[in-house]
């Protein structure tokens, strides 16, 4: 195939749909590969401005990070996009054990011939600011904004706690080394003044380090564009590798929509009501998806003992007895782990793993499905709420790619799946991470 305009790799799931939204949303043909994609994937795609593979490096420790990110740099090496996004949660919750950045950016970059590494801070549509290098977040839709290292969810996150604030010093402990910045004061001096910023410290920086990473602050969307031009002006000198979250897509978007004749967004797509039952699954712990399952009184609500997935199989067929019931009935079921989801079983271990928790999770999501399909009811519509449950879960239902249906609010897609299995091609899927989208999300995801 032609080379597409844009490569990206999610580092995981919900956050690889939401680069795919935003590209789609621009008019670009994009589709998102559940890995790796070959031929026969690739031609049933069809010609493409932007091809994403989906993945979990956020979840691993840098030995399976660089075995999962070797064959991507690979492919998206022969594939040769001007620029390669390393697309990672804009609260950049990462440490040097568990999906380190700087060992994803060493992984990728041989993919790539320009030594520039642009980092991209910050996402305002997601209340996500970089200044000064500092980076700042919003608690939730509309919350209140905090400094990273002291919000509420994120300095206290059960994996990744973000215990600084100052994103140069919390990539170097990760391994990334000689690290610049472009602060948003320079932006208010136009082109010119960009391009002077970024030679100076590429001279300064100069025969020092193999790459030359360089943090750039956001803070406004007005700043999207002249960030975007200065990206795909260097990609056209050499093909980079630019690390952030979908800020990095928005940002080449709102360039190309004034440097590219005929580059027009695609008009919204209105979600139309849910034509069966709904399954929904929250399998984040975060505040925000507590209160948004509090308010999904539209659905029967099944608590699950997360403790006892994966370790208790007489429990496990029972809930998916007691999720296939409800959903036979015509009720839609949103199922929930976290507090309140039963007491343990004391053949378990006190504490389980988050991932153990995860592949336990969407284990049981993708038998409900198949017992739906197998009753001659194939599910059409399905939400799960965790970016770990949703990694894995797009893995257990065996798809190879999602398509662009909708956007649900800020953050959260609605794809359509690609599959080789009949009663699974064309499910809508919402994939969310725990701190995205409104209180009324799941009534959302049911088109109310």
């Amino acid at each position: 195939m032609a080379a597409p305009r844009i490569g990206w790799y999610g580092d995981d799931f919900t956050g690889a749909t939401d680069t795919l939204a935003v590209l789609a949303q621009a008019g670009l043909r994009a589709m998102l590969f559940l890995g790796v994609p070959g031929p026969e994937a690739l031609a049933a795609a069809g010609p493409l401005d932007a091809v994403g593979i989906a993945g979990a490096a956020r979840a691993m420790p840098p030995e399976a990070m660089r075995a999962e990110l070797a064959p991507v740099a690979r492919f998206f090496r022969q594939l040769a996009p001007p620029v390669l996004h390393y697309k990672m949660c804009s609260t950049f919750d990462s440490a040097p054990h568990i999906g380190n950045i700087a060992c994803a950016i060493h992984a990728l970059h041989p993919a790539v011939d320009n030594a520039w590494v642009p980092i991209v801070g910050g996402q305002p549509s997601l209340g996500r600011y970089c200044a000064f290098s500092h980076l700042f977040a919003a608690a939730g839709s509309g919350g209140a904004v905090h400094r990273i290292d002291r919000h509420p969810t994120m300095r206290q996150h059960p994996v990744t706690p973000m215990g600084e604030a100052d994103l140069r010093l919390h990539l170097a402990r990760q391994g990334l080394d000689g690290i610049t910045a472009l602060h948003y004061p320079v932006y208010e001096g136009g082109d010119a003044a960009m391009d002077a910023a970024l030679q100076a410290a590429l001279k300064s920086e100069a025969g020092a380090h193999t790459l030359a990473p360089m943090l750039l602050d956001l803070t406004t969307p007005a700043q999207l564009a002249p960030v975007g031009r200065l990206l795909w002006q260097q990609a056209q000198r050499a093909r980079l590798l630019a690390v952030g979250p979908s800020a990095v897509a928005q940002a080449l978007v709102a360039h190309w929509a004034t440097a590219i004749p005929g580059h027009a967004p695609e008009p919204p797509v209105a979600l139309a009501p849910a034509s069966g039952p709904v399954f929904a699954w929250a399998g984040s712990l975060s505040p925000l998806t507590a209160l948004q399952v509090q308010a999904a009184t539209d659905y029967h609500r099944i608590a699950v003992d997360g403790h006892r997935l994966g370790c208790d199989p007489s429990y496990e067929q029972a809930l998916q007895n007691a999720v296939c019931a409800a959903l036979a009935s015509g009720r839609h079921v949103l199922a929930h782990t976290g507090p309140g989801g039963g007491a343990e079983d004391a053949a378990c271990s006190p504490v389980r793993a988050a991932s153990h928790v995860a592949h336990a999770s969407a284990d049981l999501i993708a038998r409900v499905v198949q017992a739906r399909a197998d009753q001659g009811a194939p599910l059409r519509r399905v939400g799960i709420a965790g970016g770990d449950t949703s990694s894995h879960a797009v893995q257990a239902l065996g798809l190879w790619g999602l398509s662009y249906q909708t956007t649900l609010c800020p953050g959260v897609t609605l794809s359509r799946a690609n599959s080789t299995n009949a009663f699974l091609h064309g499910l809508e899927l919402m994939l969310k991470g725990g701190q995205m989208g409104g209180i009324d999300l799941f009534a959302r995801l049911l088109g109310t």
